[in-house]
């Protein structure tokens, strides 16, 4: 593989470190809601390059801790911002990077995904019609979470609305097991509702009857590996799907007749890897294309080559090449998104 086809790892750390200090940038602005999720994509990446280093983490735990909501357990996107379940899991891996499960009060956070969920429903009904109500919530917020757990079918729901999607079946199985706290949840039920989702050609969607797309049978894959059923899954018809993925520059796209995209170097090979199907693709295609969407001068990689570079893309481009077994980049656990030492770490020491 010739120098121009080589990992730009050092350029990419300082991309990393930079563009967090621009915070006039159009890049910084679009992401302020989603600040937490930047932050868990350009940390792991550091990490995945060894040099998570390159920041004060003391620093980081701190601006973590000030997106904690104490009164529900849940954190939210940036400062001041509404808790969800989507931010909660960045901040508990954020942690795992770190070490720091010390800042946390585990058993409140695990419940935050559990029974956030009916704390946004009981304020929604309360507003159209308290009278219909049977149930009684105490004045304390934090108290309502006691009162739910799950949806009745096993799905979770995400926010104020109550969207039911098989991305936060994945995030509560992923964040509770990490916590240590899988108990508080009806894992069948979980289990079931994800089988539910799953389509005549192997894939899964984000609701029974959804379209498969490569994002949600990345999610369902992992909560099923986490749960420890992944035999729920025909491995060769999903693999076969999956492998089909791979268009003719090399990449992967996320559903049929779409373009190739660096994010589904992650949510198609984690899924190949987690099914035991990841030899059906051709990996050094799919390299050079992740190698090709480098900016070899500022750092950072792009969805596809000659486009802007984005942190969520330097992430994901950098996790496909260490699923790859690049050389330089640690490896990846392919179930709960993190370095596989970080994961050893949190349930070898348990």
């Amino acid at each position: 593989m010739g120098d121009e086809l080589e990992l730009a790892a050092d350029k990419h750390v300082r991309y990393i470190v930079t563009v967090e200090k621009k915070k006039d940038s159009f890049e910084s602005l679009v992401m302020e809601h989603i600040r937490l999720n930047g932050a868990y994509w350009g940390l792991t990446t550091l990490d995945l390059l060894h040099k998570l280093h390159a920041v004060e983490a003391s620093e980081v735990v701190d601006w973590i801790m000030s997106c904690y909501h104490p009164e529900s357990g849940g954190f939210g996107g940036n400062v001041g911002h509404d808790p969800h379940v989507l931010y909660t899991l960045s901040a508990v891996q954020v942690l795992c990077l770190f070490d720091r499960f010390d800042v946390l009060d585990v058993d409140k956070v695990a419940d935050c995904i559990l029974f956030q969920i009916l704390n946004y429903v009981y304020a929604a009904l309360v507003a159209i019609d308290s009278k219909t109500l049977d149930y009684q919530c105490p004045n304390d917020r934090g108290q309502c979470y006691v009162a739910g757990l799950q949806n009745e079918d096993g799905s979770f729901s995400g926010d104020i609305w109550g969207e039911i999607d098989t991305r936060f079946s994945y995030i509560a199985l992923c964040t509770l097991s990490l916590l240590h706290r899988l108990h508080k949840i009806d894992v069948q039920k979980a289990v079931d509702f994800i089988v539910s989702c799953k389509n005549l050609d192997g894939g899964f969607g984000a609701m029974p009857g959804g379209e498969s797309h490569a994002g949600q049978i990345f999610c369902c894959v992992g909560a099923l590996a986490i749960a420890g059923s992944l035999h729920h899954i025909d491995r060769d018809l999903l693999g076969w799907w999956l492998c089909e993925r791979q268009c003719r520059d090399g990449g992967l796209n996320g559903r049929p007749e779409k373009l190739a995209d660096v994010c589904y170097s992650w949510w198609v090979l984690s899924s190949l890897i987690m099914i035991d199907r990841v030899h059906w693709i051709d990996k050094e295609k799919l390299t050079k294309f992740i190698l090709n969407c480098q900016d070899k001068e500022n750092g950072g990689i792009s969805d596809r080559p000659d486009n802007a570079v984005d942190i969520y893309h330097t992430y994901f481009g950098v996790a496909g090449l260490s699923l790859m077994e690049y050389p330089g980049v640690k490896p990846m656990d392919p179930a709960y998104a993190l370095p596989l030492d970080v994961v050893n770490r949190i349930f070898l020491r348990k």
